[in-house]
């Protein structure tokens, strides 16, 4: 089999090229050649491996282009590469690889182009075509990995217990692929990861939350997030989310299964959205429900304060995960404390200061938490959809209208501590936090307009009932 209409990118000729002249066998493996059989769109980044000295080829591929690029040069990897036309060149060596019980990082040594696909994941990844000049497009497929892109299968060149106990984070990589080509995963293999599950501890949890962060930015994260459950991966490194599954009845009465009523959630989420934070947001929005879960003889299961007791579980979950800790993690945490707060909002007794005070909490991130309650809606019942959804566009409306109004979103108190202490020749003190804050809960409860004048009287108002006298003249800065 001839692949030459691959390689349509002239550099592949330059590279072929340069290995003859080193006398090194040439070859373009991986992610490329499996894209290219699949028609998905092309990679930013491309393998060549080469049997002799892959920074040597690099530097020599590199002279030959015009401006030559920059090799950036992994001596400890024996890799190199250069950016070329909005692309990605990596060059590496063909090796052999040994692994050590405790570490997921190989020894090396120098080795042939089999030698290097039977170190790759799975077979999928280790199709390579040739690009030296008597065997140019020549393709390399000794573990038959397109008989597997032709029966969507992920299966391992190796042992599938030697390949993921060398290297655990490949059982993340093999569910992540299945997730995004939409694959099975071979039931050796699969069972081969339940095995060795517990090897996961020595990757790191950044590597860990690359591959899971693939996972979640899928087509319908759900695939790939059972997967993982059934692998028994899930459970190391998010036991908040597993410790929501299951059903438990007394007396009768039930409640749903939180764990896969997530699910439903972030694949429901995923067709509006690919923000990777709104989606975690939607994955983290119940984690409250297993700590607070109670059951009462009169009213049955409850949850109270879930959304408060998880929104405090996300900062821990988010260090320990190593995902960061600016403003990533406070949108979701934001977002998971107020799930909830637009579902007590869906009723014609809805006042408008509760819709002020959610504009308030909400600012900038008001639509994406509507998208998030959209998205909690998880009925089977169309009717019971139809007016839910029906409701929520009913509240934004009438929060559209109290903003236009009130412009109250991102709120800016109009009366500053500054004006507090010069309007009463006053220090820092309780009393100017006290003020501050009654000014701004007589605004959000529509007791005073949300100017600098009615505020400023307000403030006179209020620092008299608190035996504070007027010394400063100038009432109004305007």
């Amino acid at each position: 089999m001839n692949l030459k209409d691959a390689l349509e990118e002239p550099l592949f000729q330059e590279i072929g090229k340069v290995g003859d002249q080193l006398a090194q066998k040439t070859f373009v493996i991986g992610g490329f050649v499996r894209d290219h059989i699949l028609q998905r769109p092309g990679k930013k980044d491309i393998d060549i491996v080469t049997e002799g000295s892959g920074i040597e080829l690099a530097r020599k591929v590199a002279q030959r282009l015009p401006n030559q690029p920059k090799v950036s040069v992994f001596k400890r990897f024996g890799t190199a590469m250069f950016r070329y036309q909005g692309v990605d060149w990596e060059f590496v060596g063909a090796r052999k690889e040994s692994y050590s019980e405790d570490s997921r990082n190989p020894a090396v040594e120098n080795g042939s182009i089999q030698d290097d696909q039977l170190r790759r994941d799975f077979t999928i990844n280790a199709l390579a075509i040739s690009l030296n000049q008597e065997t140019y497009g020549e393709f390399v497929d000794p573990f038959e990995g397109l008989q597997d892109l032709e029966s969507k299968m992920i299966r391992t060149p190796l042992d599938p217990d030697i390949t993921f106990s060398d290297d655990p984070l490949r059982m993340m990589r093999a569910i992540r692929f299945a997730a995004q080509l939409g694959f099975d995963i071979n039931h050796t293999e699969f069972a081969a990861i339940q095995d060795k599950s517990d090897r996961l501890k020595i990757v790191s949890k950044e590597r860990i939350m690359d591959e899971f962060n693939k996972i979640l930015m899928t087509d319908k994260p759900s695939v790939g997030l059972i997967m993982l459950d059934q692998a028994k991966l899930l459970e190391k490194f998010l036991p908040e989310l597993v410790a929501l599954k299951g059903i438990e009845e007394i007396e009768g009465q039930r409640h749903k299964d939180n764990f896969y009523h997530t699910f439903e959630v972030v694949d429901n989420i995923s067709k509006n959205t690919d923000n990777l934070w709104l989606r975690w947001a939607a994955l983290l929005h119940d984690i409250g429900k297993a700590p607070t879960k109670k059951f009462h003889k009169k009213i049955g299961w409850t949850f109270h304060s879930h959304e408060f007791v998880g929104s405090k579980m996300v900062p821990k979950l988010f260090r320990r995960l190593k995902l960061p800790m600016g403003q990533e993690m406070k949108y979701v945490k934001k977002l998971v404390m107020l799930s909830s707060r637009p579902i007590a909002l869906v009723s014609e007794t809805a006042t408008d200061a509760a819709l002020r005070r959610l504009l308030f909490d909400a600012g900038d991130d008001l639509e994406d938490l509507f998208i998030l309650c959209k998205a909690d809606i998880t009925t089977k019942n169309n009717k019971k959809q139809k007016r839910f959804t029906e409701n929520f566009i009913l509240v934004e409306q009438k929060i559209k209208e109290v903003e236009d109004r009130d412009h109250v979103r991102n709120f800016q108190p109009p009366i500053s501590g500054e004006d507090i202490m010069q309007a009463f020749d006053i220090k820092p003190c309780p009393a100017v936090g006290k003020i501050k804050n009654q000014i701004k809960e007589a605004i959000l409860e529509g007791d005073l307009h949300n100017n600098r004048e009615d505020a400023y009287k307000y403030m006179i108002a209020l620092g008299e009932k608190m035996g504070m006298t007027q010394t400063n003249s100038n009432k109004i800065s305007k």
